[in-house]
């Protein structure tokens, strides 16, 4: 054992970190494998990071463009709204019912909007059309937009990651059984002069 800086006994070695520095036991395979450890660690955090980021913008760039192609427009309710969700016609506070708008051009149009359930005949609306005038869920904007894209930068990150450091595993796993077929060829060598030292003693 070596003393450290402070005067106390302790091992010098530190678990993980003896394939770095030269030493009887060390092989070319231990090199090769502590490079592996440090590139994959690296390459993970560095790509998950990348990863996740691009996910994020990309959610976002989405949702931006899914917003461009539809508006909101005025429309009213030609019956009255359930006064309740159902299993089939809603979900949650609001209800579908049937609503009417007309566009820009005087074109009249109808079709099924979720509203508040009760709402009477004629009750003013606020429905969201496509091109086409069909009418569509409303867009994610603002706050809502800015924490999907981030939770599916979250969650992208942590797999981009995974898969880098799978893929180090994997490697590792195919050195580990080089160095054992190594250590087996070496040992069928060096075995019968350690069996015909034993004998002489003997």
């Amino acid at each position: 054992m070596a003393r450290t800086p402070s005067g106390k006994r302790g091992w010098r070695t530190i678990v993980g970190t003896w394939r770095w520095r030269s030493n009887p036991l060390r092989r070319h395979s231990d090199v090769i494998e502590a490079w592996i450890v440090l590139v994959t660690g690296t390459l993970a955090v560095v790509l998950g990071v990348l990863a996740g980021v691009l996910a994020a913008q990309a959610v976002g760039t989405g949702l931006s463009a899914q917003a461009a192609r539809v508006h909101a427009v005025p429309a009213v309710l030609t019956v009255a709204a359930p006064s309740a969700p159902t299993a089939v016609g809603g979900s949650g506070q609001r209800v579908w019912a049937a609503v009417r708008w007309t566009t820009p051009d005087g074109t009249v149009h109808a079709g099924k909007a979720k509203v508040l359930p009760g709402a009477p005949v004629g009750t003013r609306v606020t429905v969201w059309t496509d091109r086409t005038d069909h009418v569509v869920p409303a867009p994610v904007t603002g706050t809502e937009a800015t924490l999907e894209a981030a939770l599916t930068g979250a969650l992208f990150a942590p797999s981009a990651g995974a898969a880098v450091w799978a893929a180090g595993r994997l490697a590792r796993t195919r050195l580990d059984r080089r160095r054992m077929a190594e250590w087996d060829a070496e040992w069928r060598q060096v075995g019968p002069q350690w069996g015909n030292l034993s004998g002489g003693r003997d």
